[in-house]
């Protein structure tokens, strides 16, 4: 096991010392992302002959992160017009990136067919009309796939399930094949060459991605008896990390991952395949680190407050996400149990209750682990708090 800088207390102190970081602030270890890309791209071409990963953007959309997927011929999955904006200025071919998002606004889609963009991920019946008409309108031919909601569980948090019929996300089949029957043929600027999934995301069962390989191994028989020529199949990412052990799992399962749909989907060899990943890709690399401020005891709490909050760091307000947290201090034998608090004016301003630490003091360092995705790009100004700084050692 590699020894990362931001799992060895020692060293990242002594490297927040020497540098005199301010915090709140993230921090990303490069060595991880580099061990963690090779990874992914290593455990891909071992499982296909024709596949591709397209980083998903909303992660993390540090032009320093788009650096690395560039140096790993990975393309971008953007779910807006800023992210394809972000994606271009950072100098990624138009051909490598995929536009997905279930609300794409007029200019966005301009946008997208102007830069000549690889795909559309369409997500309603009225999207592929809008994005056949503003095609129509430049004289130009557009590729579409259509995502698919195959109903399935992700047995992962509710807000981030994506799959099922109550969703916002996808098409249902049936109504695709009453589209294909009725309306598709007045369409003369889409080519209609794929479909897309994504049914969640922070799945650690992998029975949920071969569910979604065999359910599509159905969709493309009954398109290719209707005489639809499927090119390209976007499985979507939704690959989990290890939250409770960061350390110990620092790069996420990729090789099972893949498997998953090379063992289960039968078309391997008659397109070519497409996954997002975001989360597996940049999670685990970065922290956020923060300082204490003030402890404070009630009649039942020992609350450890400090200067970090859901302002940089929303997730555990929002999905309850459980972080790792360690002190950076020399003493660990001395410990206690705190609720650990940020100085935002919310009673969800949480990062954990009666979690066990050192007894921290003043001024002590704190790291929460697994931020390196859905953290900074989930930031805001609210109480108008300065923009958390970023550093990548």
């Amino acid at each position: 096991m590699k020894d990362y800088i931001i799992f060895n207390n020692e060293k990242l102190f002594d490297y927040v010392q020497k540098k005199s970081l301010k915090t709140p602030s993230y921090i990303y270890d490069t060595q991880l992302l580099e061990d963690t890309f090779n990874r992914a791209k290593q455990a891909l071409n071992k499982s296909f002959k024709d596949a591709e990963i397209h980083y998903a953007i909303k992660a993390n959309h540090n032009p320093r992160i788009i650096d690395f997927v560039k140096k790993h011929d990975m393309g971008i999955d953007c779910v807006s017009g800023g992210e394809i904006k972000r994606a271009l200025e950072c100098g990624v071919d138009p051909s490598r990136i995929v536009f997905a998002g279930v609300g794409k606004a007029d200019w966005e889609i301009n946008l997208a067919i102007d830069s000549d963009v690889f795909i559309f991920n369409c997500e309603s019946i009225e999207e592929i009309e809008v994005v056949n008409e503003i095609a129509r309108n430049k004289s130009k031919q557009v590729n579409i796939c259509l995502r698919i909601n195959p109903n399935i569980n992700a047995q992962t948090h509710r807000y981030i399930s994506t799959g099922e019929f109550d969703d916002k996300f996808g098409i249902a089949f049936v109504d695709i094949f009453k589209w294909l029957e009725k309306d598709s043929a007045n369409l003369k600027n889409i080519n209609l060459v794929g479909l897309h999934y994504h049914v969640g995301s922070q799945i650690l069962n992998h029975q949920v991605f071969q569910s979604l390989a065999i359910m599509t191994n159905k969709h493309v028989k009954q398109l290719h008896e209707k005489g639809v020529d499927i090119k390209h199949i976007n499985f979507g990412g939704g690959l989990g990390v290890d939250y409770d052990s960061p350390k110990k799992n620092a790069i996420a399962d990729f090789e099972s991952f893949f498997e998953s749909f090379a063992n289960f989907f039968e078309y391997c060899n008659d397109v070519k395949l497409h996954f997002e990943l975001g989360r597996s890709l940049v999670g685990q690399s970065g922290i956020l680190l923060s300082q204490v401020l003030f402890n404070k005891t009630t009649q039942e709490t020992n609350f450890l407050i400090v200067d970090a909050g859901m302002t940089e760091l929303i997730r555990p307000a929002l999905y309850q996400a459980q972080h790792k947290i360690v002190g950076l201090v020399d003493d660990i034998i001395d410990r206690q149990h705190y609720h650990v608090v940020g100085p935002i004016c919310e009673s969800s301003d949480v990062f954990a209750k009666h979690y066990l630490l050192p007894k921290l003091k003043r001024g002590d360092l704190i790291v929460i682990y697994s931020a390196g995705a859905y953290g900074k790009v989930l930031a805001s100004e609210y109480n108008l708090r300065p923009e958390v700084k970023e550093y990548f050692i």
